[in-house]
Parts: structure tokens; sequence; C-alpha cells
């Protein structure tokens, strides 16, 4: 959530941000337009209530007892205007709370403006892809004929968009899930394992309520939401806490499911797994001091990096355009890998600095050490990478001529003695 003070001091800088990102920034005006009301109706409440005390010490030392009754006659007027002004008050407070929740954080003005995902912009690339001596499967024939991912009993069990793994399958995710995590660890970040359902207000201070409320999945009867991913925990985590400076930086990894309302359309992202409303990922996520968070998020993108290269995966790094950026970020670096099956670049990793975005709307602060006023902190989450893409990846990068896939080094060792998984 953007603070106040800064849509009230520089509104076009919010308007010019709101351009940038291709949304009508009108809502800027019905904003301030609101908030003078809301000082407006303080100011008001203030007075009367000033009135009321003076007033009420006046009734106490009255010996007339007709003029005594005459003011508290008054009063009853008085406090019947103050109710008023106070539901009005509230009226506008939730108004205003409703506009400013749904206003995109400012992006960092080192990124690109641009329409969508195709004027990001491609910093480097790292790797060359494989040349085959064969013509690479899609990992959607790969699979089946592998017998590690059922799409029929995906669909008998959940309907479109979901998937079963079997045997190797089913182990080769666990395996990079294990992997990943405990690389994450040797990095520097502390390993959470969070619900994988919420309350409404933990994802209302990630930046997920209200404006994504028809992409996730809700149970109505206890109110709990299913996590879109564990971003939303993690930051949950220190809701409304006040941290001290040396606990700073704080970085966490976390191993979820993540549940999404996937809006799908025909196309290339129809085919295969690569979308669906049921996917695991691993998270980094980091709290710190604001002077320092652009410095945690080249961490955060070195770190996603590696665990790519030890993978033996051909990627590249993007820098999203404004047309591509998070709701909440500030700047993103996209992290995509080349899938020789699919014939193209699938993101596995976006890495967001959002500043005190989510701070604020989730009341997370910091008491510096020189016992100072509190600042809010600033956050950052990036995947460490993502299901099912990077599974994708290994699949159509290492599969060989005969149809089989060669297990990637680092993965062995998890794999319960597989080194190759073979056509059934």
């Amino acid at each position: 959530m953007l603070d106040m003070k800064l849509i009230r001091d520089e509104p076009e800088r919010v308007r010019e941000a709101m351009v940038k990102r291709h949304l009508d920034p009108s809502p800027v005006d019905r904003i301030l337009a609101l908030d003078e009301e809301r000082r407006e109706l303080i100011q008001q409440v203030e007075e009367m209530r000033s009135e009321r005390n003076t007033v009420s010490k006046e009734i106490g030392q009255m010996k007339d007892q007709a003029a005594r009754q005459e003011k508290i006659e008054s009063m009853r007027d008085l406090g019947e205007r103050i109710d008023k002004v106070d539901e009005a008050l509230k009226q506008v407070d939730d108004d205003l709370q409703a506009l400013v929740s749904v206003i995109p954080n400012i992006p960092d003005p080192d990124v690109p403006v641009g329409v969508d995902d195709s004027d990001n912009v491609v910093l480097r690339t790292v790797g060359e892809a494989q040349k085959f001596d064969f013509e690479p499967k899609p990992h959607w024939e790969l699979g089946p004929e592998l017998g590690i991912i059922d799409f029929d009993r995906g669909v008998k069990l959940a309907g479109s968009r979901f998937y079963v793994l079997s045997g190797p399958g089913a182990l080769l995710q666990r395996a990079l899930v294990f992997w990943m995590v405990d690389l994450h660890i040797r990095q520097g970040y502390l390993e959470k394992y969070p619900p994988f359902m919420v309350r409404e207000d933990i994802l209302f201070g990630a930046g997920q309520l209200p404006k994504f409320k028809d992409n996730l999945y809700r149970d109505h009867e206890e109110d709990l939401w299913m996590i879109p991913t564990a971003e939303v925990p993690l930051t949950g985590l220190h809701l409304g806490e006040i941290l001290s400076e040396e606990q700073l930086p704080i970085h966490y990894t976390a191993y979820t499911a993540c549940f999404r309302r996937e809006k799908m359309s025909a196309g290339r992202d129809v085919r295969g797994i690569k979308r669906g409303h049921q996917f695991d990922k691993v998270e980094m996520y980091t709290y710190c001091k604001p002077e320092n968070s652009p410095a945690e998020h080249d961490k955060m993108l070195k770190d996603a990096e590696e665990t790519v290269a030890a993978l033996g995966l051909p990627y590249r790094v993007l820098l999203q355009s404004t047309g591509d950026l998070g709701f909440g970020s500030h700047k993103t670096y996209d992290i995509e890998v080349w899938a020789p099956g699919c014939g193209e670049w699938l993101e596995i990793s976006s890495i967001s600095n959002v500043g005190d975005f989510q701070a604020r709307r989730a009341g997370i602060r910091y008491r510096p050490a020189d016992g100072k006023s509190t600042r809010f902190v600033h956050t950052l989450n990036g995947s460490g990478l993502g299901m099912p893409r990077t599974l994708i990846a290994v699949l159509e990068n290492y599969q060989q001529a005969d149809g089989s896939v060669v297990i990637p080094d680092v993965l062995r060792t998890l794999m319960g003695g597989y080194e190759v998984i073979r056509p059934v």
C-alpha cells in the first residue's frame, strides 16, 4: 500500500506511475477528495468533542437546576451530531481504504516502460541451448511415454488443468523441492513450513486482497483462503510486529503447494503442465532495512541463478517492464529457462523488490538501534524455483534419443538409485 502522505503530496507522481502501468489514474483524484473530506470530518468531530468536554465541566459546576437541565439537553443533541459525524467518518475511512488498497506500487526508475511481457528487457543469457541430433519432444509427449505424467487421471480426479505424477516423475519433483530447499539453507535462508491456508487479513497484508480475490480459492465456512504462493504466509509471519534492527535482514525459504484460479485461453499455455490450478514452489523471502533492499534484491537474484545453473539449464535474466510488473512490485527480475521440446523460454522465477508496500499493509516495522521512531521494513520475494516449469525444463533438456531422460547430477542422491528414467 502506498503512503497516504505520498499520494497527498505527490499525486502527479502516482498518476504517472499508473499511466506507465496502463491503468486509469482517475482514482487518485477520488482519493484526494476523500482524504480532504476525512480531514474536515475529523476537525468537526474534534471541535464538537472539545465543546462537549467544556460544557460537561460547566454542568458540573452549575447550581441552577433549570439551566443545568437545559445544558444537558443541548449536550444530548450534540452527542447525536457527534455520532452522525463519526458514522460519516467511518464510511469515508472505509471508502478511502478501499481505493488506496488497489493502487499499485510505484515502479523503480530503472523499470522500462512497456505494454506487456514482450517489452521485458533481456539483461543476459547464460549457457547455450543444447543441440540435439533428433527432434526433441515436448513434456506432454515425454511424460506419458515415460509413465510419469498421467493427464487423464488428473482430469478424472479434479478436472481440467490437473495431472498426476507417478513413480520416478513424482520422485523427481520431490527431489527438486528437497534439493532447492537445502541449497537455500546453505545460502543463508531459514526454512519455514507454513500453513497452506490463511486468514483474510494475511492475504490483505501480502497484497493479494482485494485485488486478486477472483483468482483465489476460499473455504467460505471457515473463512480461510488457500495460499497462491508461500510469499503470503511468509509476509504474515510478522504481521503487526515491530522488529529490532539487530534482527535484520531476515531470510526465509519455504516449500508450499500453491493454489490459483488460472484464467486459461487457447494458445501455447494450454498444452501440458505449464499452467495449473495447483503447483509446488520453493520461495525465498527477505525482510530488511530500506537502504539495503537493492543489495538484497541482487543477492536473491544471485541465489536463484545459482539454483538454475546447478541444474545445468540454459537460462536468461530479464528486467520486467511496467506492462508486466506485478501489482505490489517496485522492481522485478525474471529468470527464464529454455525448454527445447516446447520450443520456448519458460519463466521459472520472478524476484521482486516490493519496498515498503507490503509492510504498510501488514503493519511490519523495525525499531532502529538508536531508539528513534520505528520505520517500515522492506520486503522482497522470489521463486527458488517454481514447479512444474523447472520439472519441464529438466525433462526436456535431459531427454535422450531413445526417449529416456537422464537425471541431473545434483539430484541423483535424492532419486533412490535412478540415474535415468526410461520409457515404460
